[in-house]
């Protein structure tokens, strides 16, 4: 069965990006505009690993992840933060919320597939 990824982005670019890079690696993807949408994706759609970005409308990739880590049935799902961002204090800020790992924009599809592999084994 394939894996499932839940991808949270703002840019409809990226969201493009990641659904063929995911995609064509072999895994169901399924998107989501915002943190809010996230949140509403993921309660009908429980994935294997989460991809958020950090600055979003409506709700920010750290109030995404406080959300998802609130509720006891996604406490377990990895969650990658996918971002421009590259403060140390903003990483340790998703850190502390519950993300798992950190990429920075632009992200290589191969580093990209092997960290979700990393975090989904």
């Amino acid at each position: 069965m394939k894996k499932k990824v839940l991808t949270v982005d703002d840019s409809r670019t990226i969201r493009n990006m990641l659904l063929m890079t995911l995609d064509g690696a072999g895994y169901e993807t399924v998107q989501a505009e915002d943190g809010v949408e996230g949140l509403e994706v993921l309660r009908a759609s429980t994935p294997d690993v989460i991809v958020t970005d950090i600055n979003m409308p409506r709700l920010d990739g750290f109030g995404f992840i406080e959300g998802v880590r609130k509720d006891e049935r996604f406490r377990a799902i990895p969650i990658l933060v996918l971002t421009t961002e590259s403060d140390p204090e903003k990483k340790n800020r998703a850190r502390e919320a519950g993300a798992t790992g950190w990429i920075v924009k632009p992200f290589d599809p191969a580093k990209l597939i092997a960290a979700i592999e990393r975090v989904t084994a």
